[in-house]
């Protein structure tokens, strides 16, 4: 057995990293001892790699390190184990108050954007770079296996294009005094009735089409559905109506995931959180273990640790609104770290990567410049995990070809 030797200061967040990168990603046994200066990795052939510690050293105090100046200037400044702690913490969003209008950590606030590594699966580069340095030194050591998987995720904000006859007169009223077109108005008109007759179906209805996407491909769909708010950003359609019923036996029924999307401010408050989930737990008939905040919105360490006390498998809401590219610096599942009462939870993260609102909305990229962007992101992870709304409906070609047809295959 591997044994590794660390300095005698910030200790859980060194065993912290050590799990991750060794028992997680690589997937080797080690123990630990409490004697060094910087971190010594003894191999079984009695040969040692030492990684000199740039970092905690230098705060020897338990969570000394969590102040703004302490924000290396560049992520090379730091060893591998500091550095990959930095970015799965994500104790730089602690510190660093600044937000966008809805509270959250903008990827332009982040060192990976300020440093143009944002679009590096960094973190993985650093446990390949251990990885080689290790085998230089015993051949013979057996690593974790790794095979690509994407997963297919769907945040259902809406069920329908239009809720209302007065929010498509609203829209139609635009259409005559902004748009001059009284043709445009009549049509929107004609298509809600056909809708609601059930003569042809709702645009935002590709439920069915986003099922069988992904079962050519032989992936299970995920979709994330929205139980409760108090906000104007939610509420957009009842949990027990027919459709969503309806909906969520099919879901089942063809074998695909159903979890939670919280609603607006959710995301630091453990009781609404609470009551969302269990109604969406009584509504579906099953237990919900994953999900996403909606809008995106997450507090460092606060929103872990209640999915973590609501007894969540997997959180899957760090990626960003504003830019694709990898906010942990890596695509893969790892557990989290709670920076304030330093421990390691049960509860993992599955990081966002990609986002068609990030693509399309925010950034608004013509489709080849969307398309370089998401094929660079493919070629740093072998885990890749992408939110496309039910609603996404001008952009599903998009989907379809440099998605759904690229399936496994890591470009």
């Amino acid at each position: 057995m591997i044994k590794i030797k660390i300095p005698n200061n910030n200790i859980n967040e060194r065993k912290y990293i050590l799990d991750i990168i060794f028992n997680e990603f690589l997937g080797l046994e080690y123990s630990l001892e409490i004697n060094s200066k910087d971190y010594e990795i003894v191999l079984e052939n009695k040969k040692i790699l030492i990684i000199k510690d740039t970092f905690f050293n230098s705060y020897p105090k338990d969570s000394e390190y969590l102040k703004l100046e302490n924000i290396p200037n560049k992520i090379e400044d730091l060893d591998i184990f500091a550095a990959s702690f930095f970015m799965l913490t994500r104790w730089e969003e602690y510190i660093n108050k600044n937000r966008d209008s809805h509270n959250r950590f903008p990827a332009t606030e982040s060192l990976a954007y300020k440093q143009n590594f944002l679009d590096r699966s960094i973190v993985d580069e650093y446990v390949e770079e251990l990885k080689k340095m290790l085998l230089e030194l015993d051949k013979s050591l057996i690593f974790k296996k790794q095979e690509y998987q994407l997963f297919l995720t769907h945040d259902v904000d809406e069920l329908y294009q239009w809720k209302s006859w007065k929010q498509i007169f609203r829209v139609a009223i635009g259409d005559v005094v902004k748009r001059k077109s009284i043709s445009l108005a009549i049509g929107r008109f004609t298509k809600y009735f056909l809708i609601k007759r059930g003569k042809i179906k709702d645009p935002f209805d590709t439920f069915d089409w986003l099922m069988d996407k992904s079962e050519s491909i032989g992936v299970k769909s995920r979709f994330y559905f929205m139980s409760g708010g108090v906000t104007a950003y939610d509420n957009r359609y009842k949990l027990d109506e027919p459709k969503s019923l309806e909906l969520m036996e099919k879901i089942k029924k063809r074998g695909h995931i159903i979890g939670i999307h919280p609603s607006y401010n959710a995301y630091n408050n453990f009781n609404q959180f609470k009551l969302e989930k269990e109604f969406l737990e009584k509504v579906a008939e099953q237990k919900i273990l994953e999900g996403r905040e909606h809008y995106l919105r997450f507090e460092v360490p606060t929103t872990w640790q209640i999915w973590e006390d609501n007894c969540m498998n997997v959180d899957s809401t760090c990626g960003y609104a504003d830019k694709e590219g990898f906010r942990c610096g890596t695509g893969n599942e790892f557990s989290v770290f709670n920076i304030l009462t330093r421990k390691k939870l049960r509860l993992k993260e599955r990081p966002l990567i990609a986002m068609d609102s990030s693509l399309f909305y925010y950034n608004n990229y013509d489709y080849n410049e969307a398309e370089k962007k998401i094929n660079r992101i493919k070629k740093q992870t072998i885990y890749f995990t992408i939110v496309w709304h039910n609603s996404s409906v001008k952009h599903m070609k998009f989907y379809i070809k440099n998605i759904i047809k690229q399936g496994f295959k890591k470009i």
